[in-house]
Order: C-alpha cells, then sequence, then structure tokens
C-alpha cells in the first residue's frame, strides 16, 4: 500500500478515468437504472406480502424492510455483487503483462479503476433507484447523526472489501484456462451470503453464525444495519472494524496468491 503515497496523481487518475468511462455507457447505465427499478418494486412487494398483518419480523419493521430492498438494489451495482470480469479478461488476453510491468502496484491499479466504477454506479443507478422508493414509500431514514457518518466509511468499506474479494477470484484465471465457471461459483456464494436476497436476521442463528465468519455480509448487510440503526454504539463502531479487518485479511491474501501467480505466469514464459 505505500506504492499509493508515490503514485497518487496516476490513482486519481485512474479513478477519474474510470468514472468518465462509466459516464459514456448512457444506453446501458438507462437498461440497467430501468431493471434496477423493476426488480427493486417487485422486490418491495414480495416483502409487503411476505410481512401480511405482522408489525415486525426479526426485529424489521415492514417499512425497514422495504427500505431494505431499496438498499440493496442501491448496493449491488456498487460492490458488483453480481459479476466482475474486467481483471479475469486481461489475464487470459495476455495484456496482464503490460499492466504487470507498469510502475504502480497491480492490485491498485485495477482497485482505484473499480474505486471510480463503483462510485459512477453508486450516483448514476444506485441513487435513483433510492430516489424512486422515497417518491413512492415511507422509506425508513437513519436514526440519528452518529448513523449518518458512519455511513459513508461503510460504503467506503464494502467496497474496498468487496473488489479485495473479487480480486482474489479473479486471479483464478492465471491457474485456469476457464476461470468463469469459478467467478459464477464465486458471485453466487456472495450474493447469498451478502444479505442481498434478505436480511440476515431473517435466517437461522446457526447459519446467521457462520456467516458471520465470512466476509460477505460486510458488502451490504453491514451498511444497511448501519442506515436502519439497528447497530447502535459500541456494536456500529464494531462493524466497522469488522470491516476494516477483513480489507486487510483479504488484501494480504490477495498480495501472497498475486505473488504465486505472478511467479506461476513467469515460470511458464507467460
Amino acid at each position: 500500500m505505500g506504492r499509493w503515497a508515490l503514485n497518487d496523481g496516476m490513482y486519481l487518475a485512474l479513478i477519474r478515468l474510470a468514472f468518465q468511462r462509466q459516464l459514456a455507457y448512457r444506453t446501458a447505465n438507462l437498461a440497467g437504472f430501468a431493471t434496477n427499478a423493476f426488480f427493486g418494486a417487485m422486490r418491495a412487494y414480495v416483502i409487503i406480502a411476505l410481512f401480511g398483518t405482522h408489525s415486525a419480523v426479526a426485529g424489521y419493521t415492514v417499512q425497514a424492510a422495504v427500505t431494505y430492498t431499496g438498499l440493496t438494489q442501491l448496493l449491488l451495482s456498487y460492490v458488483a455483487i453480481f459479476g466482475w470480469w474486467d481483471m479475469m479478461r486481461t489475464i487470459r488476453s495476455g495484456e496482464v503483462a503490460s499492466d504487470l510491468s507498469r510502475p504502480i502496484d497491480y492490485f491498485w491499479y485495477w482497485g482505484a479503476q473499480d474505486c471510480g466504477r463503483g462510485v459512477a454506479q453508486l450516483f448514476l443507478r444506485g441513487a435513483p433507484i433510492m430516489m424512486l422508493y422515497v417518491l413512492f414509500y415511507p422509506v425508513v431514514w437513519p436514526p440519528t447523526l452518529w448513523h449518518w457518518l458512519a455511513l459513508p466509511f461503510s460504503l467506503a468499506l464494502a467496497l474496498l472489501v468487496s473488489f479485495a474479494w473479487r480480486f482474489i477470484v479473479s486471479l483464478a484465471a492465471f491457474w485456469v484456462q476457464d476461470a468463469v465457471g469459478i467467478g459464477r461459483f464465486a458471485w453466487t456464494v456472495a450474493i447469498f451470503m451478502s444479505g442481498f436476497i434478505m436480511p440476515l436476521a431473517f435466517l437461522p442463528p446457526w447459519l446467521i453464525t457462520l456467516m458471520r465468519l465470512t466476509p460477505f455480509p460486510t458488502f451490504m448487510n453491514t451498511p444497511f444495519e448501519i442506515y436502519l440503526g439497528i447497530l447502535n454504539g459500541p456494536a456500529l463502531l464494531g462493524a466497522l472494524v469488522e470491516q476494516g479487518l477483513w480489507f486487510v485479511l483479504l488484501y494480504s491474501l490477495a498480495q501472497v496468491l498475486l505473488k504465486l501467480s505472478v511467479q506461476k505466469l513467469i515460470v511458464q514464459g507467460g
């Protein structure tokens, strides 16, 4: 991570270029927004039907549960929960050789681009979705100033943790001819265990305990538990620390696996 300070201008340029690249995909962004809006509405109606006459389930009011569907629709493109293939494609095409030769940390070369992509998706697809929810439903808002202040930190950490996970999965392309299958399996696991399909609180206690031993809840479940005010005081601070620790762990693992992958590439003369 020390190279960031030495090449901050280069990383900032990568973030800016990735952000601008997303702005150029107008048709894709409109199509993505329309798709997100449709599935967001469908998920909201399903949640309302499931609650029926119940005022609360597992600590969630129906308003909070519907807001949760909006938050997850907001975050799905931001953390690329349905998949990310950019790095994997460059490895299979051989472009990785020129990427590795750049005077820049390979992890942060892709990390900076993912930050630009993620922020653009948050504003182009995520924010408009929440605006629709606000227009058509009495959504829940963060209950205190501390929750409002903690939310951007949690969102930033969620993006970093999800990127580190996607980076590790993409390294599989160094080792197998077709890593797409590995990627699809990894994204499917993340979709379920991140809390995208339903809040973790709705699941059996033993499954919640198992899922919390993985980084996946930090992608989505942690940010929306902070947003909804479910986490307070020490629990809120602990959730942010947990996100940070998961990033450090995954970053460290990514560096080890990257070194092994590059050595394999050199040995094979690739």
